[in-house]
């Protein structure tokens, strides 16, 4: 085929958002965990309008697929979509849900007379403190704050002109939600209801004709194109800003007088944003946070296993690796092999240095304080710390300082180089195995890892390790466009040989099938969207290779399409645990070949950021990653089929019986089967 097509990135990501959706308005979901899934779609449409939108209404990009349609129009109406379903599920099925708990939300209603005394009394002593009324003139200079709740209100004094104020949700302060027990049940009561319900309190003597509730949501892309100086302290500066963008959303409440929505648009120069009429509450990623305590509403409770027990090694986890490889399925698995291979060498007078990179880093690492001890110890310790992981910098930079006041070489990447590879090497001296290390597919980060499934590998594989070394010496010294040739050999290292090693091996899978050999890829990745990679795929799938892909999130290539993509299935998988690791297994005529590492298929991965693929030479693990995959492939009731629309097609009806992959991978793990 002479041109072959792709979906768009960003409608390909609301399919994602919508399958998280899905996950919400099930039945057979714990009533709790619907609720979170409520919370994590709010929270990631939030983020699609922060960072994406922006470059949707600057590029003003057309989607040619859909019959010309600006692809911002169609955003917005897959949006719109999506918000009646929201409310449908969680009207029609969460708030009943709750009730029959005897939790009793006040939602889209007032607050019961029942309950004033209380929430009059918490208005007072809880609230009040913080609330600054602001009234909103032609010139003021009040400034709206990203994703920040207000309530504009009318008001009339006696023989004077109606007047807009608007007041600050104090959120950041308080609690978004207050619980108040009564014979029936708990009632739970939203803060900005309580407000609404006192603001006669901070307008005395006035007529209140309206109140309603509001939000703007801004551009949070940091402006760091300069590539010298102190990164660090620029992006402290950039940083400040970030919540003074440009807005790209102005949400408010139904019922808003066109007169008063007119004057907020023009008063705070909104003329660019989405002007979009939502609910009556705003911010419902907060739903995470509702105060319904009931363990019957949740998860049934899976203690993580510990993969490496204390009797089946020889002394100490270093010996154990330098015996044999070892690997982690985080969160499946306890993280505290990973811990303990930081605190071994934190400790261990035989290792004279350690490298590491950082991309987030957990707000109390307990990896961060072991680094820190190995620098006091006398270790030589090299952090490759990522500034520009977006929405965790100011944690990174907090961690950065601390590492490096303790002794520890801090290196930071260039402006326009992400390092996103998870790694970390230990040298030792007066060794005849010298390196130790680990690859992983996802952070260094043990709070993520209690609910991101990863996998992390322990390995003592001395040639591999040695191209590792050399590659932390470039980082230190790199610059973006002054790349020195580097030789791999093991490791798929993007900007160096990883796009080219993945286009080889899909090429030897196509030259398979042309001989009549056995020819298959599957692979595991969050988004997949680079469009050479995403058409060696297609050439593969028309000479025959079978290609199975589980995407988590953007997909940009097309399934099912005659002369593009026949044979190529793609499933996503949302459920419990956070769908994270990266797996590529190559048929290769049944040597099969398995990588892992921290590369999604994306433009930013292959031709902005140091990634690092990696072997699985271990025949033993090797075999149970394959397993492990085709246990995900053979999920049918949190597995959906991606079809040629982009949509997510069920595999059984709600409520059927099948194989739930992360069930069955935990089991398997626990030695239960």
């Amino acid at each position: 085929m002479s041109a072959y097509f792709f979906a768009d990135r960003d409608i390909s990501w609301l399919s994602f958002n919508e399958r998280v959706l899905q996950e919400a308005g099930k039945d057979s979901v714990p009533l709790n965990e619907r609720v979170k899934f409520l919370s994590i779609y709010s929270s990631n449409l939030d983020e699609f309008y922060r960072v994406r939108m922006p470059a949707m209404l600057a590029l003003k990009k057309i989607d040619k697929e859909k019959s010309g349609l600006p692809v911002y129009r169609q955003a917005v109406e897959i949006i719109n979509r999506q918000q009646d379903q929201f409310g449908r599920i969680f009207n029609e099925s969460i708030l009943p849900g709750l009730n029959r708990y005897c939790f009793k939300l006040i939602y889209n209603e007032k607050i019961p007379d029942k309950l004033k005394e209380a929430t009059t009394h918490y208005f007072f002593t809880q609230i009040a403190g913080f609330l600054q009324p602001v009234l909103i003139k032609g010139n003021t200079d009040f400034f709206l704050e990203n994703n920040q709740l207000y309530q504009a209100v009318v008001v009339q004094y006696e023989s004077a002109d109606e007047q807009l104020y608007l007041v600050n949700i104090p959120t950041n302060n308080i609690s978004r939600f207050f619980k108040i027990t009564q014979e029936d049940g708990d009632y739970i009561v939203f803060l900005e209801d309580i407000i609404r319900q006192n603001l006669q309190y901070l307008f005395p003597g006035s007529v209140i004709s309206g109140s309603y509730n509001l939000k703007i949501t801004r551009d949070a892309e940091l402006d760091l194109r300069d590539e010298y100086g102190d990164l660090a302290k620029k992006i402290e500066k950039q940083l400040k800003k970030r919540d003074m963008g440009f807005a790209t959303r102005f949400l408010y409440e139904p019922g808003m007088p066109l007169r008063h929505l007119q004057d907020m648009i023009e008063i705070f120069s909104l003329q660019k944003a989405s002007v979009v009429e939502g609910g009556k509450h705003h911010n419902l990623k907060d739903l995470a946070s509702l105060p319904i305590y009931n363990a019957s509403l949740s998860y049934p409770f899976w203690p993580p296993i510990q993969s490496i027990k204390d009797k089946d090694i020889p002394g100490t986890l270093f010996a154990a690796i330098e015996k044999d490889d070892r690997i982690v399925h985080a969160p499946y698995q306890s993280y505290d092999t990973i811990i303990r291979f930081f605190n071994e060498a934190a400790i261990d007078n035989s290792v004279e240095k350690i490298y590491t990179t950082m991309y987030r880093v957990a707000s109390d690492s307990r990896i961060g304080y072991a680094l820190i001890s190995a620098a006091k110890n006398g270790k030589k310790v090299s952090v490759l710390v990522e500034l520009k992981a977006r929405f965790d910098e100011a944690n990174n930079i907090r961690w950065a300082q601390k590492m490096k006041a303790a002794g520890v070489r801090i290196i930071y990447s260039s402006n326009l180089l992400k390092v996103h590879a998870k790694i970390a090497l230990v040298k030792r001296k007066n060794s005849k195995v010298p390196y130790l290390g680990l690859l992983a597919t996802g952070n260094l980060n043990e709070s993520t890892a209690r609910f991101y499934t990863d996998h992390i590998l322990l390995t003592a594989y001395q040639p591999m390790l040695a191209e590792m070394e050399s590659l932390f010496n470039f980082l230190r010294k790199k610059k973006k466009g002054n790349l020195q040739p580097l030789l791999f050999q093991h490791l798929l290292v993007a900007q160096f040989n990883l796009q080219t090693r993945f286009l080889e091996m899909i090429d030897r899978e196509i030259d398979n099938a042309k001989k009549g050999l056995n020819a298959a890829i599957t692979i595991k990745m969050n988004n997949l969207e680079e469009e050479v990679l995403i058409s060696k795929l297609y050439d593969a799938s028309n000479v025959g290779v079978k290609i199975n892909l589980i995407v988590r999130s953007i997909c940009r290539l097309v399934p099912g399409v005659p002369g593009q993509s026949e044979n190529i299935t793609i499933k996503r998988i949302v459920d419990r645990y956070l769908e994270h690791g990266r797996i590529f297994i190559f048929h290769n005529d049944g040597k099969e070949e398995v990588y892992m590492g921290s590369a999604d298929w994306m433009n930013r991965n292959i031709y902005r950021r140091i990634e690092v693929c990696f072997p699985i030479y271990n025949e033993v693990i090797k075999k149970q990653m394959i397993e492990l995959i085709a246990l995900q492939w053979s999920d049918t009731v949190q597995a959906v089929l991606i079809n040629k629309n982009l949509e997510n097609v069920p595999l059984t009806k709600e409520g059927a019986n099948g194989v739930r992959s992360q069930e069955a991978i935990y089991k398997l793990l626990s030695g239960q089967v």
